[in-house]
């Protein structure tokens, strides 16, 4: 069913770029040095779907990983992120036929290291990154929050999501959903979304021709 949005709010991680596997290492890696193992399950159930921090597994501050951690994360950022297959083609069918914006939970040093050579920014009105709001998914400060920036209601926007804490975060918040599990998501609660796609190249068909 064709749908009027009168905006687009993309998360950025799993969905535009893929990065979390690169996170997860970072974090596991971080985990190691204290001789805890981080398995793939452990790290969707906390991180991915809870949106906490694995690193509160090591018994020891947090404050003491998480330099480590970020260091980490942001050298592989650098040399290995890279923009999913898809959403090039998908962005540049829907620039200028309404606005769009990125809501992500990433830091803002992080996310620009990723985009550094992505080529994608230029197709957003605005970014919110983690420093933007007080509360990070799934609470519904992010999409809230984008949604006043937008000058716009919720029930007007729609939010494109791979991880259940955020469709949570913006169905929460009262925009529709359309979820795009990836790999390390698959198998998690998806239920408030109201699509379920298999890819990003989708996403333009939700849209009737006038939005």
């Amino acid at each position: 069913m064709l749908t009027m949005f009168k905006a687009i709010f993309w998360d950025n991680d799993g969905v535009l770029m893929e990065t979390e596997h690169l996170y997860y290492r970072a974090n596991a890696e971080a985990l190691a040095r204290c001789g805890v193992e981080l398995t793939l399950e452990t790290f969707r159930r906390v991180s991915l779907e809870r949106g906490e921090s694995v690193l509160a597994l090591a018994g020891v501050a947090e404050d003491d990983l998480r330099p480590w951690r970020d260091g980490r994360y942001h050298d592989l950022l650098g040399s290995q992120a890279s923009v999913i297959p898809g959403v090039l083609d998908t962005l540049a069918v829907l620039h200028g036929r309404l606005p769009m914006a990125i809501v992500t939970s990433c830091r803002r040093h992080h996310f620009e290291r990723m985009h550094r050579c992505s080529g994608l920014t230029g197709y957003f009105d605005f970014i919110l990154t983690r420093e933007d709001y007080r509360n990070s998914k799934p609470d519904p400060e992010p999409y809230l929050t984008a949604c006043r920036r937008a000058g716009l209601q919720p029930a007007e926007c729609l939010a494109v999501e791979d991880s259940p804490r955020g469709v949570t975060s913006a169905a929460r918040a009262g925009l529709a959903v359309a979820a795009i599990p990836g790999e390390l998501n698959r198998g998690g609660d998806f239920s408030p979304a109201r699509w379920v796609l298999d890819d990003v190249l989708q996403v333009s068909g939700l849209l009737s021709p006038s939005s």
